[in-house]
């Protein structure tokens, strides 16, 4: 469903993330309701907070880290759980074939395209709670909303800045996409 993502000429990758505490990620886990035999994408996993709460659930995780130190981290502290380390760009993502959920707080540069490619008519996402800017997840409610797209995305939290490292300067959500 996506095609290679190409970078401006000159602009380089910026590595910077927010990390997000371990209380907030364990909400986002509870609020998805993974269970064994689900697959579950970790889009951005960082060092891993998200993921760490997913693996204890018993779904098969799928933690996607582009910084190359963080991916070979998380693949030596998963190495005995059920917890596939991929290292790419989640802008370049291809979505599984199989239903799926996913439990993200992504970087935000590029984070169109991740919600472009989940809500895709032919996505097999079944639920996404995942941390976007206010801005772009008022967006894109409107957006799928103004489409009659087959998606809803819906605020479920507003997130307090104190809950991430370093704190954003941009007010956070917890969102929450599902099939109409």
């Amino acid at each position: 469903m996506s095609g290679a993502r190409q970078r401006p000429a000159g602009r380089a990758r910026n590595w910077s993330w927010n990390r997000i505490d371990d209380g907030l990620a364990r909400a986002l886990v509870a609020s998805n309701h993974p269970a064994g035999g689900d697959l579950v994408l970790d889009l951005g996993a960082g060092d891993g907070v998200i993921t760490r709460r997913l693996a204890t659930t018993g779904a098969t995780v799928l933690a996607f880290e582009l910084h190359p130190a963080r991916a070979r981290l998380l693949r030596e502290r998963f190495a005995d759980d059920p917890v596939k380390v991929i290292r790419a760009d989640v802008g370049d993502l291809r979505l599984p074939r199989r239903p799926f959920r996913v439990v993200a707080n992504p970087p935000f540069d590029g984070v169109s395209a991740i919600l472009a490619r989940l809500t895709h008519p032919a996505s097999r996402l079944e639920q996404a709670d995942i941390v976007l800017p206010r801005s772009v997840a008022v967006a894109w409610s409107d957006r799928l909303h103004r489409r009659r797209a087959a998606w809803r995305l819906a605020v479920a939290s507003n997130l307090p800045r104190s809950g991430f490292t370093p704190r954003p300067r941009i007010d956070l959500v917890h969102a929450v996409i599902t099939r109409r």
